[in-house]
């Protein structure tokens, strides 16, 4: 029997002209396992990021990044620029949760979750139902203008704008309350100068703008270029996968050599594999690549390409698999690792890094005091025999509810509060209050003495905080 020949080197090396434009992709529809997990992947993203701007938790949005008042509300907390330690631990958990899942699946979650891939399927699916499927709209590219294709291009673009302004509201709504930016978007005549104006600020229209244009842009014209030459993910994905990390392989042993063939004839006596290179696998590719050629790094593992193949073998009533989800060690020996050292690394430093955040997020104080000694005053007074030392007490109610705190003085002496110790704080309200504190000069046994103040709510015992300063005063009589 002959050695099966290939219709393609898959080590042949490829070369591409930066200058040159791309060729517009006409994606095959196809369904399957994996188009179904995709759209019910899909679908509650797009449910989520649409609602939440419109939840109310306490009177306000469920998640409103109120970048003036420098307050981040996520569902029942509150957050300040003091917490951006958190933010960065929770991007460090995110990104090791995203090696972890390359490490095993590949790029799943370019394929899958990633907003890029999401909304372009969404405008595709648009652009399917205006245009037509795959060869439909090539026939309708090539064709001259008429009225036919002015309104099917009409009402794809037209929708693609109607998708993508949603999709701007929606976002610019995480940061201004959507509903006064939908109420104030709306125009309304100026009683002054008669005019229409839009009761917005010009920062929130603009944003709005903004991320419709770069929505329309990017799911609609660009889609596969960002992926390709913009989303750095792509670039360094090699390092993280090794010889059993899942990804979409083409199974050379069995398919090669390709070639069409006649209905019920006995192919491999022809040198033929099970591939009659009939390119569906292709066609449904949303990044335009051969996966025949071997692993790529333009390739975002949505699983298509199965689907597609899966396909053609139930025709042929040929075994599936010819193109499916395994990895090297499986095609070379039949055995992949699931378990190894680099999953149990990548796994351990997310499950201890995921339990230190909530950790934190749970036993964290919503109250920060900060203490400034009055530069307008001296070092200390003198009153009588009291040594006084006037300090600016700034206290942060972090909470969602108001609170009445009550301040001491804590230190080696008996310090006394001269002025309030008691002092009602509202929501998210920074309240400064002068305070001074005094002690007996025959108390005083060094120039220089630790102090702490100690800010606790009186109805909550948790509410608790403290910051150390100094007390200062003359330098001790001998005796």
């Amino acid at each position: 029997m002959s050695e099966p020949k290939s219709t393609k080197n898959t080590d042949a090396i490829r070369y591409r002209n930066l200058y040159e434009a791309e060729d517009k992709i006409y994606t095959r529809k196809i369904s399957g396992f994996y188009q179904s997990v995709r759209r019910y992947t899909g679908l509650p993203l797009i449910a989520a990021f649409l609602l939440l701007p419109w939840l109310i938790i306490d009177g306000r949005p469920a998640i409103l990044f109120d970048l003036p008042a420098r307050q981040f509300h996520v569902l029942w907390l509150t957050f300040w620029p003091q917490d951006f330690m958190l933010l960065a631990w929770l991007l460090i958990i995110s990104a090791f949760s995203l090696f972890t899942v390359t490490v095993l699946l590949g790029r799943v979650y370019c394929g899958f979750t990633c907003p890029q891939t999401v909304w372009t399927l969404m405008f595709i699916s648009i652009e399917s139902f205006c245009e037509g499927d795959r060869n439909a709209r090539i026939k309708l590219d090539k064709k001259p203008w008429s009225l036919e294709k002015v309104v099917r291009k009409g009402s794809k673009h037209s929708l693609w704008v109607l998708v993508a302004f949603i999709t701007g509201v929606t976002f610019v709504g995480y940061f201004f309350p959507i509903r006064e930016l939908l109420l104030g978007l709306v125009p309304s005549r100026d009683i002054s100068t008669g005019m229409f104006v839009l009761n917005t600020p010009p920062a929130a229209v603009f944003w709005t703008a903004f991320f419709t244009i770069t929505t329309y842009v990017n799911a609609g014209w660009m889609r596969e270029q960002v992926c390709k030459y913009m989303c750095p993910y792509a670039r360094f994905q090699s390092v993280m996968y090794d010889q059993d990390t899942l990804a979409v392989h083409y199974d050379t042993a069995r398919g090669e050599g390709r070639g069409p063939r006649k209905s019920g004839e006995d192919y491999k006596a022809k040198g033929l594999g099970d591939c009659i290179d009939c390119s569906w696998c292709v066609q449904v590719c949303p990044v335009d690549i051969d996966i025949r050629d071997g692993i790529q790094y333009e390739c975002i593992n949505c699983g298509l390409c199965v689907d597609a193949c899966n396909a053609v073998m139930d025709k042929l009533e040929y075994p599936r698999g010819l193109i499916r989800f395994t990895s090297i060690d499986q095609l070379k020996t039949g055995i992949t690792r699931f378990f190894r050292p680099r999953v149990f690394g990548y796994a351990f430093a997310v499950s201890a890094m995921v339990v230190a955040f909530m950790y934190t997020v749970l036993t964290r104080t919503p109250l920060t005091v900060d203490v400034v000694r009055d530069r307008g005053a001296r070092l200390y007074r003198i009153s009588g025999d009291q040594v006084q030392n006037v300090y600016t007490l700034k206290i942060n109610n972090m909470d969602n509810k108001p609170h009445h705190y009550n301040v001491e003085v804590e230190g080696e002496y008996a310090f006394k509060l001269r002025r309030g110790n008691s002092v009602e704080i509202e929501a998210g309200e920074v309240f400064s209050i002068p305070l001074r504190v005094s002690l007996d000069r025959s108390e005083l046994k060094t120039e220089k003495t630790a102090i702490k103040f100690v800010v606790q709510a009186k109805d909550d015992d948790t509410i608790l905080a403290d910051e150390d300063s100094n007390f200062i005063g003359p330098t001790p009589r001998r005796k």
